[in-house]
């Protein structure tokens, strides 16, 4: 499939992904959907990609999805329309590396269910954020019913879905839905050296860390924290790691 509504940049292990439809305001329609799956695959086997950015192009992350495409949607549409969704984010909240959300603008509906698919979400202070979905007689349909009341809680979560309430970055910071708030100018900066820093470390390591931390939500889950620790001694992880800090040198993740 060629990749027309998608910037890539590969630099030090970071892949950038951003995606470029400036005029429909990076809106999603099941072309873009498909295009994002693929990317997001080809990284899972690519070891030379050890941390992902996602944005947009021009002055939105993603408006929301492509209303102009969905209107004429009858019920068996619509339905294969959330599922072929839910499962390209749940591919890019299930990848085995760190995705980071550089939400330069607008994340609206379908773009903040995006967003909340991603590990850690930096915003702009431009940005504004919510789920207007009930304005137009629906409501979300790529899990932001699901993903939202884990990050704010069931309330805040409710008033924002029944409301269609859109909110600026500083209020998603206050509830938990980003993690920080940047200068318009410093945003993707902030991002990559985020990325990087990332990039430098363990990736088996990186990988067991994000997949502990998802099986204990919402259940306590201290016994497969355990077992993947374990898990770093089985692959060597461990052993190179501890010698290379008992012998002050670097260790060598390649």
């Amino acid at each position: 499939m060629e990749i027309c509504h998608l910037k890539r940049k590969l630099e030090e292990g970071v892949l950038t992904i951003a995606i470029d439809r400036p005029a429909q305001l990076n809106a999603l329609n099941k072309d873009v959907l498909a295009e994002l799956e693929q990317v997001i695959d080809e990284a899972e086997k690519d070891a030379s990609v050890r941390a992902i950015i996602l944005t947009g192009e021009g002055k939105a992350f993603v408006a929301g999805a492509d209303i102009s495409t969905m209107v004429g949607m009858d019920e068996a549409q619509a339905l294969d329309f959330a599922n072929f969704g839910q499962k390209v984010f749940g591919k890019i909240e299930n990848l085995s590396k760190i995705v980071i959300a550089a939400i330069n603008g607008f994340a609206l509906g379908g773009g903040c269910e995006l967003a909340m698919a991603c590990d850690i979400r930096y915003a702009s202070e431009k940005a504004k954020l919510g789920q207007p979905e009930v304005n137009l007689g629906v409501i979300p349909g790529f899990a932001g019913t699901q993903r939202l009341p884990r990050l704010v809680g069931p309330g805040k979560a409710l008033e924002l879905l029944v409301t269609g309430n859109v909110i600026d970055a500083n209020q998603a910071l206050q509830i938990g839905l980003v993690d920080k708030v940047l200068p318009p100018e410093g945003l993707m900066e902030e991002a990559t050296n985020l990325a990087k820093t990332i990039a430098t470390k363990c990736p088996g390591a990186v990988s067991l860390n994000k997949k502990a931390l998802k099986s204990g939500l919402p259940n306590f889950n201290e016994k497969e924290e355990a077992s993947l620790f374990a898990e770093c001694f089985k692959s060597g992880n461990a052993k190179k790691g501890m010698e290379a800090f008992l012998n002050k040198t670097q260790a060598d993740w390649s």
